[in-house]
């Protein structure tokens, strides 16, 4: 890890100044913000998070960051009760006296940026980590939601001080933006430390082993996966297929787990969560992630390429600015099975192109600025910028 940076001579200060991020989930800031509160704590903020508190304090507040309980229901779209946690918020973010608030995922950014709106404070982040089903969807609902939406973000809840943060380009397109506007930055997702997750020997050719590391949702395309390692096994190709995550409760489109436990025979094994991702991408072949769409640049896919794995995702916003078609890995159709199968039997026959992509992959991360110093540093520039505007 290479954050926090030590403070230099020639590098700014901005003690008593202050960074809070508002996120509904503890478990997500920890997994994919600290390298960026990290960055901050070097710059001499002081920072603090907003979330719902459930397993993960400790290791926020071990890394010199306060942690502040506020109750909301992720999976809730009911206006009332958004309006309620944005009042409560609002609230909290005076007494913090925040100079600046980094909203973190849709609902992130509409009770936050209500939030921040009503306390008064100008500096805002809008941190669009992917638009979910909204971003998924290609009927007349879906564009509707999308033009909502962007009234919304690009309207009353954003100042002249707003800065909007993308993790592919699609999605600022979606709403409006341009991506080479000066209010957005694009970053690489997360970012992944590359030290953390190094690449291992591959295991022997046969049979093909591929992982899925994800939250177990009907979203990731989980069943399009289970469904096309069985033709691809029925046509004779040596392919194996291991699930690694739960379901999430708060999330509607979470599989259930005894439809989980059904689907592991003939090949496919769902082992619940881990806790050692490395560890799994060192034990397989393949990186898979069939989603649906909706994503803002998959995590598990950082790791996987990181670990020098070759990556089998979904042709959508995200995956795609990862994984070009035939270097780090292959694209299919979302939701297309029979296309899925198709490349998990090339894929088996062909262990010598599955190590030249996992190869590049590795290569990817470092040339494309995934790594979470390259993201950290991008987001710490955008916060001196804001602090010195």
């Amino acid at each position: 890890m290479l954050w926090p940076r030590p403070m230099s001579a020639s590098t700014p200060s901005y003690a008593g100044k202050s960074l809070v991020f508002v996120v509904t989930e503890d478990w997500f800031f920890a997994s994919h913000f600290l390298p960026m509160a990290r960055a901050a704590l070097a710059m001499g903020l002081s920072v603090a998070v907003v979330t719902r508190v459930r397993a993960h304090r400790a290791v926020i507040e071990a890394a010199g960051i306060r942690v502040v309980p506020l109750e909301a229901e992720r999976s809730s779209l009911n206006p009332m009760a958004a309006g309620y946690a944005a009042g409560q918020l609002a609230g909290i973010l005076k007494a913090l006296k925040a100079d600046i608030v980094h909203c973190v995922a849709l609902r992130g950014i509409l009770v936050g940026g209500t939030a921040a709106a009503m306390a008064g404070i100008p500096r805002r982040v809008f941190a669009l980590t992917g638009l979910g089903l909204l971003g998924a969807r290609a009927d007349a609902t879906g564009r509707l939601s999308r033009l909502a939406l962007k009234g919304l973000i690009r309207g009353p809840l954003a100042s002249p001080q707003t800065r909007f943060l993308f993790e592919n380009p699609d999605d600022a397109r979606a709403l409006g933006l341009d991506p080479s506007d000066t209010a957005v930055t694009l970053v690489g997702g997360a970012g992944v430390d590359p030290d953390s997750f190094a690449p291992r020997p591959l295991p022997p050719p046969a049979p093909l082993k591929v992982a899925i590391v994800a939250r177990m949702l009907w979203s990731k395309g989980i069943d399009v996966a289970v469904e096309a390692v069985r033709q691809a096994r029925a046509g004779g190709a040596a392919v194996e297929l291991s699930l690694y995550g739960a379901p999430d409760p708060s999330n509607r489109r979470a599989i259930p787990e005894a439809t989980l436990r059904d689907w592991s025979r003939d090949g496919i094994t769902w082992h619940g969560p881990t806790q050692d991702v490395a560890g799994i991408f060192a034990a397989h072949h393949v990186g898979c992630l069939p989603s649906r769409g909706g994503e803002g640049l998959p995590r598990t896919l950082l790791e996987a390429a990181s670990c020098g794995r070759a990556i089998l995702t979904s042709d959508v916003p995200g995956c795609r600015d990862l994984v070009r078609d035939g270097r780090e890995g292959l694209l299919v159709p979302p939701g297309d099975t029979a296309a899925l199968a198709a490349t998990l039997t090339r894929l088996a026959a062909d262990p010598a192109l599955v190590a030249r992509m996992g190869e590049a992959a590795r290569a990817r991360i470092f040339e494309g600025g995934y790594t979470e110093a390259a993201v950290a540093e991008t987001v710490a520039g955008l916060y001196g910028e804001l602090l010195a505007s």
